[in-house]
Protein backbone atom coordinates (compact mmCIF):
# COMPACT_ATOMS: atom_id res chain seq x y z
CA UNK A 1 0.00 0.00 0.00
CA UNK A 2 2.81 2.20 0.94
CA UNK A 3 4.33 1.68 -2.91
CA UNK A 4 1.30 2.23 -4.59
CA UNK A 5 1.41 5.67 -2.59
CA UNK A 6 4.75 6.84 -3.69
CA UNK A 7 4.24 6.17 -7.17
CA UNK A 8 1.23 8.03 -6.95
CA UNK A 9 3.38 10.98 -5.15
CA UNK A 10 6.03 10.41 -7.91
CA UNK A 11 4.13 11.29 -10.70
CA UNK A 12 2.24 13.87 -9.14
CA UNK A 13 5.56 15.40 -8.22
CA UNK A 14 6.57 14.52 -12.07
CA UNK A 15 6.16 17.77 -14.34
CA UNK A 16 3.82 17.55 -16.79
CA UNK A 17 6.48 17.76 -19.61
CA UNK A 18 7.72 14.29 -18.39
CA UNK A 19 4.38 12.54 -17.95
CA UNK A 20 3.54 13.72 -22.20
CA UNK A 21 7.03 12.51 -23.13
CA UNK A 22 6.86 9.42 -21.32
CA UNK A 23 2.76 8.88 -23.44
CA UNK A 24 4.20 9.71 -26.29
CA UNK A 25 6.80 6.91 -25.78
CA UNK A 26 4.06 4.57 -24.85
CA UNK A 27 1.99 4.76 -28.12
CA UNK A 28 5.23 5.11 -30.28
CA UNK A 29 6.28 1.81 -28.59
CA UNK A 30 2.66 0.13 -29.35
CA UNK A 31 2.05 1.85 -32.13
CA UNK A 32 1.41 -0.72 -35.47
CA UNK A 33 3.99 -0.91 -37.79
CA UNK A 34 2.45 -1.12 -41.26
CA UNK A 35 2.05 -4.43 -43.52
CA UNK A 36 4.61 -4.50 -46.53
CA UNK A 37 2.10 -5.84 -48.86
CA UNK A 38 -0.51 -3.13 -47.75
CA UNK A 39 2.30 -0.26 -48.28
CA UNK A 40 2.97 -2.01 -51.61
CA UNK A 41 -0.87 -2.16 -52.59
CA UNK A 42 -0.85 1.47 -51.79
CA UNK A 43 2.03 2.69 -53.64
CA UNK A 44 0.97 0.51 -56.53
CA UNK A 45 -2.94 2.68 -56.43
CA UNK A 46 -0.81 6.03 -56.55
CA UNK A 47 0.51 5.10 -59.75
CA UNK A 48 -1.90 3.66 -61.44
CA UNK A 49 -4.10 6.87 -60.70
CA UNK A 50 -1.25 8.91 -61.66
CA UNK A 51 -1.10 6.89 -64.72
CA UNK A 52 -4.91 6.93 -65.47
CA UNK A 53 -5.13 10.68 -64.74
CA UNK A 54 -2.11 11.14 -67.29
CA UNK A 55 -3.79 9.23 -69.82
CA UNK A 56 -7.05 11.08 -69.42
CA UNK A 57 -5.44 14.74 -69.76
CA UNK A 58 -3.83 13.13 -72.78
CA UNK A 59 -7.36 12.23 -74.30
CA UNK A 60 -8.81 15.42 -73.32
CA UNK A 61 -6.06 17.79 -74.95
CA UNK A 62 -7.00 14.79 -78.01
CA UNK A 63 -10.74 15.85 -77.94
CA UNK A 64 -10.10 19.91 -77.26
CA UNK A 65 -8.01 20.50 -79.98
CA UNK A 66 -10.26 20.87 -83.13
CA UNK A 67 -12.28 23.41 -80.61
CA UNK A 68 -8.65 25.32 -79.28
CA UNK A 69 -7.10 25.57 -82.90
CA UNK A 70 -11.02 26.74 -84.20
CA UNK A 71 -10.90 29.37 -81.57
CA UNK A 72 -7.31 30.63 -82.21
CA UNK A 73 -7.75 30.37 -85.89
CA UNK A 74 -10.64 32.37 -85.64
CA UNK A 75 -8.21 35.46 -84.38
CA UNK A 76 -5.65 35.39 -86.95
CA UNK A 77 -4.86 37.64 -89.24
CA UNK A 78 -6.06 37.49 -93.00
CA UNK A 79 -4.65 34.76 -95.22
CA UNK A 80 -2.61 33.55 -92.02
CA UNK A 81 -5.55 30.40 -91.48
CA UNK A 82 -3.12 27.14 -92.77
CA UNK A 83 0.12 28.21 -90.68
CA UNK A 84 0.82 26.44 -88.07
CA UNK A 85 1.83 29.10 -85.64
CA UNK A 86 0.27 29.78 -83.33
CA UNK A 87 2.93 31.58 -80.62
CA UNK A 88 4.09 35.09 -81.10
CA UNK A 89 7.52 36.04 -82.13
CA UNK A 90 8.04 38.05 -78.88
CA UNK A 91 5.38 37.97 -75.62
CA UNK A 92 4.28 41.77 -76.35
CA UNK A 93 1.50 43.68 -78.12
CA UNK A 94 3.20 44.11 -81.28
CA UNK A 95 4.52 40.19 -81.30
CA UNK A 96 0.36 39.40 -80.43
CA UNK A 97 -0.85 41.91 -82.63
CA UNK A 98 1.10 40.70 -85.90
CA UNK A 99 -0.31 37.29 -85.37
CA UNK A 100 -4.07 37.76 -83.92
CA UNK A 101 -6.67 40.10 -84.02
CA UNK A 102 -10.52 40.27 -83.14
CA UNK A 103 -11.93 42.14 -86.22
CA UNK A 104 -12.77 38.86 -87.60
CA UNK A 105 -15.92 38.54 -85.46
CA UNK A 106 -16.73 42.19 -86.07
CA UNK A 107 -17.03 41.12 -89.68
CA UNK A 108 -18.81 38.11 -89.14
CA UNK A 109 -21.94 40.63 -87.64
CA UNK A 110 -21.58 43.71 -89.90
CA UNK A 111 -20.72 42.39 -93.31
CA UNK A 112 -22.61 38.76 -93.54
CA UNK A 113 -25.59 39.40 -91.86
CA UNK A 114 -24.39 37.07 -89.28
CA UNK A 115 -27.10 37.44 -86.63
CA UNK A 116 -30.29 36.74 -88.61
CA UNK A 117 -28.59 33.87 -89.38
CA UNK A 118 -27.89 32.77 -85.58
CA UNK A 119 -31.69 33.48 -85.35
CA UNK A 120 -32.95 31.92 -87.84
CA UNK A 121 -31.25 28.46 -86.97
CA UNK A 122 -32.63 29.24 -83.14
CA UNK A 123 -36.17 29.52 -84.22
CA UNK A 124 -36.00 26.35 -86.43
CA UNK A 125 -33.96 24.10 -84.01
CA UNK A 126 -36.14 24.85 -81.31
CA UNK A 127 -39.39 24.76 -82.25
CA UNK A 128 -38.29 21.16 -84.14
CA UNK A 129 -36.79 19.95 -81.10
CA UNK A 130 -39.78 20.90 -78.67
CA UNK A 131 -42.42 19.57 -81.17
CA UNK A 132 -40.49 16.47 -82.52
CA UNK A 133 -39.71 15.44 -78.64
CA UNK A 134 -43.40 16.01 -77.85
CA UNK A 135 -44.50 13.70 -80.60
CA UNK A 136 -42.13 11.23 -79.97
CA UNK A 137 -43.03 10.86 -75.71
CA UNK A 138 -46.74 10.88 -76.83
CA UNK A 139 -46.20 7.70 -79.35
CA UNK A 140 -43.47 5.87 -77.10
CA UNK A 141 -46.42 6.12 -74.30
CA UNK A 142 -49.16 4.42 -76.01
CA UNK A 143 -46.68 1.95 -77.28
CA UNK A 144 -45.35 1.09 -74.27
CA UNK A 145 -48.12 1.28 -71.92
CA UNK A 146 -51.50 0.51 -74.11
CA UNK A 147 -53.34 -2.47 -75.81
CA UNK A 148 -54.13 -2.40 -79.20
CA UNK A 149 -54.01 -4.44 -82.64
CA UNK A 150 -51.41 -5.01 -84.61
CA UNK A 151 -49.38 -2.45 -81.79
CA UNK A 152 -46.08 -4.40 -82.27
CA UNK A 153 -46.15 -4.73 -86.23
CA UNK A 154 -47.21 -1.65 -86.82
CA UNK A 155 -44.04 -0.61 -84.24
CA UNK A 156 -41.46 -2.51 -86.03
CA UNK A 157 -42.52 -1.18 -89.20
CA UNK A 158 -41.94 1.80 -88.10
CA UNK A 159 -38.70 1.06 -86.48
CA UNK A 160 -37.64 -1.03 -89.76
CA UNK A 161 -38.18 2.62 -91.79
CA UNK A 162 -35.04 3.77 -90.17
CA UNK A 163 -33.16 1.31 -92.43
CA UNK A 164 -34.23 3.64 -95.58
CA UNK A 165 -31.05 5.78 -95.95
CA UNK A 166 -32.15 9.56 -95.40
CA UNK A 167 -31.27 10.80 -99.04
CA UNK A 168 -34.29 8.52 -100.22
CA UNK A 169 -36.52 11.18 -98.64
CA UNK A 170 -34.93 14.01 -99.92
CA UNK A 171 -36.86 14.25 -103.26
CA UNK A 172 -40.59 13.03 -101.88
CA UNK A 173 -40.21 15.48 -99.11
CA UNK A 174 -39.32 18.40 -101.58
CA UNK A 175 -41.74 17.57 -103.67
CA UNK A 176 -44.67 17.41 -100.94
CA UNK A 177 -43.23 20.80 -99.35
CA UNK A 178 -43.21 22.45 -102.91
CA UNK A 179 -47.07 21.43 -103.87
CA UNK A 180 -48.09 22.57 -99.88
CA UNK A 181 -46.71 26.04 -100.93
CA UNK A 182 -43.99 25.86 -98.03
CA UNK A 183 -41.22 26.55 -99.89
CA UNK A 184 -38.95 28.75 -98.46
CA UNK A 185 -41.13 29.03 -95.62
CA UNK A 186 -40.31 28.25 -91.60
CA UNK A 187 -43.01 25.66 -92.02
CA UNK A 188 -41.17 23.59 -94.42
CA UNK A 189 -38.02 23.86 -92.69
CA UNK A 190 -39.64 22.42 -89.61
CA UNK A 191 -42.89 20.53 -90.28
CA UNK A 192 -41.24 17.29 -92.77
CA UNK A 193 -38.83 16.47 -90.26
CA UNK A 194 -41.06 15.91 -86.98
CA UNK A 195 -41.87 12.30 -87.29
CA UNK A 196 -38.38 11.10 -85.22
CA UNK A 197 -39.09 7.34 -85.59
CA UNK A 198 -35.74 7.35 -83.79
CA UNK A 199 -37.27 9.07 -80.65
CA UNK A 200 -40.39 7.05 -80.64
CA UNK A 201 -38.21 3.81 -80.34
CA UNK A 202 -36.10 5.23 -77.46
CA UNK A 203 -39.39 6.62 -75.55
CA UNK A 204 -40.98 3.69 -76.18
CA UNK A 205 -37.83 1.51 -74.63
CA UNK A 206 -37.19 3.47 -71.20
CA UNK A 207 -41.10 3.77 -70.63
CA UNK A 208 -41.55 0.07 -70.77
CA UNK A 209 -39.51 0.20 -67.26
CA UNK A 210 -41.81 2.52 -65.55
CA UNK A 211 -44.09 0.21 -63.28
CA UNK A 212 -47.56 -0.50 -64.42
CA UNK A 213 -48.45 -0.24 -61.12
CA UNK A 214 -48.20 3.44 -60.49
CA UNK A 215 -50.64 3.69 -63.68
CA UNK A 216 -53.21 1.21 -62.05
CA UNK A 217 -52.90 3.52 -58.96
CA UNK A 218 -53.24 6.86 -61.13
CA UNK A 219 -56.53 5.28 -62.45
CA UNK A 220 -57.86 4.13 -59.24
CA UNK A 221 -57.61 7.79 -57.99
CA UNK A 222 -59.30 9.05 -60.41
CA UNK A 223 -56.72 10.13 -62.77
CA UNK A 224 -57.12 11.17 -66.37
CA UNK A 225 -55.18 9.95 -69.40
CA UNK A 226 -53.83 13.27 -69.54
CA UNK A 227 -52.64 13.89 -66.23
CA UNK A 228 -51.27 9.94 -66.11
CA UNK A 229 -49.01 11.11 -68.57
CA UNK A 230 -48.11 14.44 -67.56
CA UNK A 231 -47.96 14.27 -63.75
CA UNK A 232 -46.49 10.19 -63.52
CA UNK A 233 -45.07 9.64 -67.42
CA UNK A 234 -43.01 12.92 -68.03
CA UNK A 235 -41.43 13.42 -64.74
CA UNK A 236 -40.35 10.10 -64.65
CA UNK A 237 -39.24 10.20 -68.35
CA UNK A 238 -37.48 13.63 -67.69
CA UNK A 239 -33.80 12.22 -68.71
CA UNK A 240 -34.49 10.28 -71.74
CA UNK A 241 -36.88 13.60 -73.08
CA UNK A 242 -34.32 15.70 -72.67
CA UNK A 243 -31.82 13.87 -73.67
CA UNK A 244 -34.25 13.69 -77.23
CA UNK A 245 -34.54 17.07 -77.49
CA UNK A 246 -30.83 17.57 -77.65
CA UNK A 247 -30.19 15.45 -80.13
CA UNK A 248 -33.27 16.67 -82.17
CA UNK A 249 -31.52 20.41 -81.51
CA UNK A 250 -28.36 19.26 -82.83
CA UNK A 251 -29.94 17.66 -85.75
CA UNK A 252 -31.62 20.91 -87.27
CA UNK A 253 -29.10 22.88 -85.92
CA UNK A 254 -26.48 21.30 -88.33
CA UNK A 255 -29.08 19.86 -91.20
CA UNK A 256 -27.64 21.98 -94.13
CA UNK A 257 -28.94 19.39 -96.90
CA UNK A 258 -32.74 20.21 -96.08
CA UNK A 259 -32.30 23.64 -95.11
CA UNK A 260 -30.54 24.34 -98.84
CA UNK A 261 -32.77 23.02 -101.18
CA UNK A 262 -35.86 24.44 -99.45
CA UNK A 263 -34.54 27.77 -99.23
CA UNK A 264 -33.87 30.50 -102.31
CA UNK A 265 -30.47 32.53 -102.49
CA UNK A 266 -30.19 34.84 -100.24
CA UNK A 267 -33.83 34.31 -98.24
CA UNK A 268 -34.57 36.00 -95.38
CA UNK A 269 -34.48 33.16 -92.86
CA UNK A 270 -31.49 31.37 -94.09
CA UNK A 271 -29.89 29.25 -91.33
CA UNK A 272 -26.18 28.94 -89.94
CA UNK A 273 -25.14 25.82 -91.92
CA UNK A 274 -26.22 27.45 -95.15
CA UNK A 275 -24.91 31.06 -94.22
CA UNK A 276 -21.65 29.63 -93.55
CA UNK A 277 -21.45 28.21 -96.95
CA UNK A 278 -21.49 32.29 -98.08
CA UNK A 279 -18.15 32.41 -96.60
CA UNK A 280 -16.55 30.72 -99.83
CA UNK A 281 -16.56 32.02 -102.65
CA UNK A 282 -15.37 31.34 -106.51
CA UNK A 283 -11.66 32.64 -106.02
CA UNK A 284 -11.29 31.37 -102.63
CA UNK A 285 -12.83 31.26 -98.87
CA UNK A 286 -12.13 32.87 -96.39
CA UNK A 287 -11.29 30.94 -93.46
CA UNK A 288 -10.55 32.86 -90.44
CA UNK A 289 -14.39 34.53 -90.87
CA UNK A 290 -15.45 30.96 -90.94
CA UNK A 291 -14.12 29.86 -88.50
CA UNK A 292 -15.51 33.24 -86.14
CA UNK A 293 -18.65 32.35 -87.22
CA UNK A 294 -18.35 28.86 -86.30
CA UNK A 295 -17.47 29.72 -82.67
CA UNK A 296 -20.59 31.89 -82.37
CA UNK A 297 -22.24 28.63 -83.54
CA UNK A 298 -21.43 26.27 -80.98
CA UNK A 299 -22.71 28.72 -78.31
CA UNK A 300 -26.00 27.42 -78.23
CA UNK A 301 -25.50 23.44 -77.75
CA UNK A 302 -22.49 24.27 -75.53
CA UNK A 303 -25.58 26.50 -73.16
CA UNK A 304 -27.90 23.73 -73.74
CA UNK A 305 -25.43 20.56 -72.78
CA UNK A 306 -24.39 22.63 -69.55
CA UNK A 307 -27.89 22.94 -68.56
CA UNK A 308 -28.96 19.81 -69.43
CA UNK A 309 -26.70 18.81 -66.59
CA UNK A 310 -29.41 19.15 -63.79
CA UNK A 311 -32.48 18.20 -65.41
CA UNK A 312 -30.42 14.51 -66.11
CA UNK A 313 -30.17 14.02 -62.37
CA UNK A 314 -33.59 15.87 -61.30
CA UNK A 315 -34.99 13.71 -63.65
CA UNK A 316 -33.12 10.05 -62.61
CA UNK A 317 -34.25 11.27 -58.75
CA UNK A 318 -37.78 12.09 -59.90
CA UNK A 319 -37.93 8.14 -61.49
CA UNK A 320 -36.28 6.54 -58.87
CA UNK A 321 -39.20 4.26 -58.06
CA UNK A 322 -38.92 0.86 -57.32
CA UNK A 323 -41.94 -1.48 -57.87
Amino acid sequence: MSNKNEKIKNQEAAPPDANLSSAVAVIENNAPVMDPKLHAARYNRIITRAILYFLLSVGALVVLFPLIWMILTAMKQPGTAFKFSFLPDSLSYEGFSKLYTLDNFKKVFAEFNFMKYFFNSIIVASLAAVFATTFACMAGYVFAKKNFIYKDLLFYLLVATMMIPGMMYLVPQFVITVKLGWFDTYQGLIIPHLANIFGVFMMRQFMRSIPDSLIEAAKLDGASEWQIFTIIIVPMAMPIIVTLFLLTFLFHWSNFIWQLVITKPGSAILTIPVGLAYFSGPHGSEWELMMAASCFSIIPMAVLFLIAQNFFIEGMTKGAVKE
